[in-house]
């Protein structure tokens, strides 16, 4: 009985091992070590007549239970729910399937983005662009096609992939990458075929060379530029790992910024927004910060949210630039109304480090940015009507000082000197009524009034990351009817402030600024600030008004999301 029974067991071992042989794939890749950015090209063949399945899966898994971010817990337990996967389900934040076959795993669809969502709802846009939809269930995935996917092999792995890979937080927060339309990320690459068969952007870079009655294949597709240094990635071909290879870094890496980037670039980004915010003391935050987005491209490491680095950095850029700003403007120019600016200074303090954090916790203030922007732009209405000759004759205290600004202009000009500014010169001080003369003309203004506005703009600097002296420059001009020379000082110390207490803010609840990026920032915003504050006199009252309307039509649009055009 034994001996007939050893043979026929060894003929069954000896035909699956026949018949898996036939059906088996073999690959080679053509190095084990690339370069962030490096094109990544993987030779082989599969059994004739079959079509192509790569899977590039990065080896380190991430699951929700990974992050550590208190806010990222918090949406991640709200997420999951609705998108159908668990706190421990596992996938490679960066995970890319090459095939030939892309209609197996989803579809091409319509993608609306842009504009306010208030007015536009959710799933609306002004602009419309296509992209690649996974499909919705697991089930739907051709059966397959399900055994070619390398480590995801669970529905509530396929729900937490479609979720990483087309909803901006799990971009932001998990996959780092995404496939753009100008400037707007619409979703992140995941199932990508060959780009000159197919022609759509995001399978550019992409090669498949497959000959179907052969079997024989060469893929090729470019690793993304930003890849952590020594990232490794399994290589599965047609559900069989064929190899492995590791990304190097090809650059500066910033650890918690995410991306390769000299830091002297940031630095000169920093000096000019720096430059900029302390001529007009407004959108230093936001203009720092679309650096970030446009320029640095801060990402944040997985499983912390882009903005959780980005704002905590952008508070060198606030703090720093109106420090360099100070010694001129407050020693040398004298022209800081101190009472004034330390009672901004104080609500706005107490407003972004205190009073915001439970104000965010009650009402979520992001869903009201859009409403904000209709705030911002009406400010910038208002900015360009206190230029017209009929609300220059009811200031007639301002009129007269830009006369006598205009006048000592020429006089420097046709003396060749460099012309010097007004003092403020107290008249009265007490906690309602501050007075005080500039360039001779007397203005009246309420230090209290002011320090219950700043308790309101540290609750919206403390929720957006910046500032708020986009909010302080035109109340002072328009509420107060300060000058610009008077009101860009005062607006610096309350930025001061606000950035202080944010930033504590973030260092309590665990989030930290990169620290070559906040070292490049605060290096270009203190340089920045010396220069805007020396620069500011050779600009006119109107021109700094006109500036500042323009800076606040172009935060209109960037709250709009109107942004295609950047």
């Amino acid at each position: 009985m034994k001996k007939v029974l050893f043979p026929a067991i060894m003929f069954t071992v000896i035909a699956i091992f026949a018949v898996t042989g036939i059906c088996s794939a073999a690959a080679t890749i053509s190095s084990s070590e690339y370069k962030a950015g490096d094109v990544v090209t993987i030779e082989g063949s599969i059994a004739p007549g079959q079509d192509l399945y790569i899977a590039i899966a990065q080896q380190k898994m991430f699951a929700a239970q990974d992050t550590d971010g208190a806010h990222e817990v918090k949406r991640f337990k709200k997420d999951m729910k609705k998108a159908n996967f668990s706190a421990d389900t596992k996938i490679p934040p960066m995970y890319y399937m090459i095939t030939s076959n892309p209609d197996a795993f989803g579809k091409e669809g319509k993608k609306k983005f842009g504009g306010p969502s208030v007015l536009l709802g959710k799933g609306g846009g002004i602009y419309n662009t296509t992209m690649y939809y996974l499909k919705k269930k697991f089930e739907e995935v051709d059966p397959v096609a399900q055994t070619m996917l390398g480590p995801i092999q669970t529905e509530e792995q396929w729900n937490f992939l479609r979720y990483a890979n087309e909803s901006s937080y799990g971009i932001n927060t998990i996959v780092k990458e995404g496939n753009n339309v100008g400037k707007v990320t619409i979703f992140s690459r995941t199932v990508i075929t060959d780009h000159a068969t197919s022609g759509k952007y995001w399978d550019k870079g992409t090669s498949i060379k497959l000959d179907k009655d052969t079997g024989k294949f060469t893929v090729s597709f470019k690793s993304y530029r930003h890849t952590a240094p020594d990232t490794g990635f399994d290589v599965y071909v047609n559900g069989e790992k064929s190899g492995s290879y590791n990304i190097t870094g090809k650059g500066f890496w910033l650890s918690k910024g995410y991306r390769y980037m000299n830091p002297l670039w940031i630095t000169i980004g920093a000096i000019l927004v720096g430059t900029y915010f302390s001529m007009i003391g407004a959108a230093g935050g936001m203009l720092m910060a679309a650096f970030q987005v446009l320029v640095v491209k801060t990402a944040g490491p997985v499983g912390i949210n882009a903005a959780n680095v980005l704002k905590p950095s952008n508070m060198a850029l606030t703090l720093f630039s109106p420090l360099g700003s100070f010694y001129r403007y407050a020693v040398v120019e004298r022209r800081v109304a101190w009472p004034i600016g330390l009672s901004f200074g104080l609500g706005i303090f107490i407003g972004s480090i205190w009073l915001g954090k439970y104000v965010s916790a009650v009402l979520p203030l992001k869903a009201y940015k859009e409403w904000l922007a209709v705030l911002v732009v009406l400010m910038g209405i208002q900015t360009l009507r206190e230029l017209s000759p009929k609300m220059m004759e009811k200031r007639k205290n301002i009129k007269a000082m830009v006369k006598k600004f205009n006048d000592a202009v020429a006089k420097a000009k046709s003396e060749g000197s460099s012309v010097e500014m007004g003092r403020i010169e107290p008249v009265k001080s007490s906690l309602v009524d501050y007075r005080f003369k500039f360039w001779g003309e007397e203005f009246k203004i309420n230090p209290l009034l002011f320090a219950i506005l700043g308790l309101a703009i540290g609750v919206v600097s403390r929720s957006f990351g910046i500032g708020g002296g986009f909010l302080l420059v035109p109340a002072m001009t328009t509420l107060g009817a300060l000058p610009m020379y008077v009101a860009v000082p005062i607006s610096l110390i309350g930025t001061s402030f606000s950035s202080i207490g944010s930033f504590i803010g973030y260092l309590m609840t665990g989030y930290y600024p990169d620290l070559w990026l906040m070292i490049a920032i605060i290096i270009g915003g203190f340089a920045g600030g010396m220069l805007g504050s020396r620069a500011q006199k050779l600009f006119s009252e109107k021109t700094l008004k006109v500036v500042l309307a323009i800076t606040l039509f172009f935060l209109f649009f960037r709250f709009f999301k109107i942004e295609i055009w950047i």
